[in-house]
């Protein structure tokens, strides 16, 4: 069954300010602007052809805004739109792009614009935002004792280490990859070159995990519009389809989950999500990924739980560059959240943006040919997860 006789909603429009950390006195208003109304255009749509809007922003804290959709609707005008905000902490854009695919499923809405921000580089110093962000796991039992995000990664990657025999060396080779992978991608925020050596000589962050091990810290937006396949404006272009769409949660706190070391929720949502989209060997059948990368081994151990690679293969592949541009299976050609950066609410649906521009011939980051991608995004220490597949509609 090819992707246009498969149920799913098309997208037909994507719009995207670059992650940075903006000094220049702009606004995440100006950033949801400018996204939101690129979408548009892209999309040939006006905004009274949008029938409601989903908004994902992890936080109050970093936009000091409690409800950012009716703001958003008028921004862009298209206020009297339905409109929610999504939040799922750095899986927010994942999970909005789901409520947009049930709504549009559903027959609730027959064209959703997808807008998610983040101002989580600019007014706030880092010591405030690691607060933050250590708020979105067990806020009493983790978070006011002190836990922070690379705490908790950093646990569930050496576990992931003493159990399968994953080194330092293979995560540093996520870094190197992504950082070089943001060199193609005009929105990135942190293309560099590096070697591994650079990386495992970069400051100690929380063992095993080094500073160039991280992700960064951005501001930014990204928008997409989706239709009903019924309701697509028409169009010459290729475009692409979301088929697959699935999601799921782990315990809040790593200590009570059998395996810490293993993203079970990813497991769970990309099986629903493979199954929904006909998927029967992801490892064959899906030719590039967008994979979710607050930390370097996250990115192994979202490959493993996604099925793309078996247990404790994902590091030795890495290093024999089965994921690099070039390589038999593409991973994180935008650069991931290491090279492009983090915006949280932004992230998940700036992998949607990337994935359609790459199925359909329109981005700056690779010329081959591809059919068939999966992006994921999730929060905490994967603990509530969205994957998606995606297709080319056309040949």
């Amino acid at each position: 069954m090819t992707a246009q006789n498969k149920p799913g909603p098309i997208i037909v429009g994507t719009g995207a300010v670059p992650f940075r950390r903006y000094k220049d006195g702009s606004h995440w208003r100006d950033w949801v602007r400018t996204a939101g109304r690129e979408a548009l255009r892209d999309a040939a749509l006006t905004p009274s052809k949008i029938d409601s809007l989903v908004v994902a922003n992890e936080s109050d804290f970093t936009s000091l805004q409690v409800n950012p959709g009716p703001v958003i609707a008028d921004e862009l005008g298209m206020s009297g739109v339905a409109t929610v905000r999504v939040e799922a902490g750095g899986g927010s854009g994942g999970a909005a792009l789901r409520t947009a695919f049930a709504q549009i499923m559903s027959g609730m809405a027959k064209r959703v614009l997808v807008l998610g921000f983040e101002a989580s580089a600019s007014h706030l110093s880092a010591k405030d935002l690691q607060l933050i962000y250590s708020l979105s796991f067990d806020a009493d039992v983790d978070g006011m004792a002190g836990a922070t995000a690379v705490n908790l990664y950093a646990l569930s990657i050496s576990m992931h280490m003493m159990a399968l025999g994953t080194t330092s060396a293979q995560m540093a080779a996520v870094s190197v990859k992504n950082h070089a992978n943001a060199k193609l991608n005009p929105n990135a925020h942190k293309p560099m070159d590096l070697t591994i050596d650079d990386v495992l000589m970069s400051p100690s962050i929380s063992t095993p995990y080094r500073r160039l091990d991280c992700s960064l810290l951005s501001d930014g937006a990204a928008a997409i519009v989706l239709a009903h396949p019924d309701h697509a404006p028409a169009s010459d272009r290729l475009r692409s389809q979301i088929t697959g769409s699935g999601a799921a949660t782990d315990h809040a706190r790593l200590g009570d989950r059998a395996a810490p070391h293993v993203f079970d929720a990813k497991v769970r949502a990309a099986r629903d999500a493979y199954a929904m989209a006909g998927i029967s060997d992801a490892g064959q059948q899906i030719q590039v990924a967008e994979v979710y990368d607050a930390f370097s081994g996250a990115e192994l151990q979202g490959l493993e739980a996604l099925g793309l690679a078996k247990a404790g293969l994902a590091g030795p592949a890495m290093i024999d560059g089965a994921y690099n541009a070039d390589g038999p299976l593409p991973v994180n050609l935008s650069g991931g959240l290491i090279g492009q950066g983090g915006a949280p609410g932004a992230v998940g649906i700036m992998q949607a943006v990337n994935m359609d521009r790459i199925l359909t011939g329109r981005s700056s980051m690779t010329d081959r040919d591809f059919h068939c991608g999966i992006i994921d995004a999730h929060g905490g220490i994967c603990t509530s997860n969205a994957v998606h597949v995606l297709e080319r509609v056309g040949s």
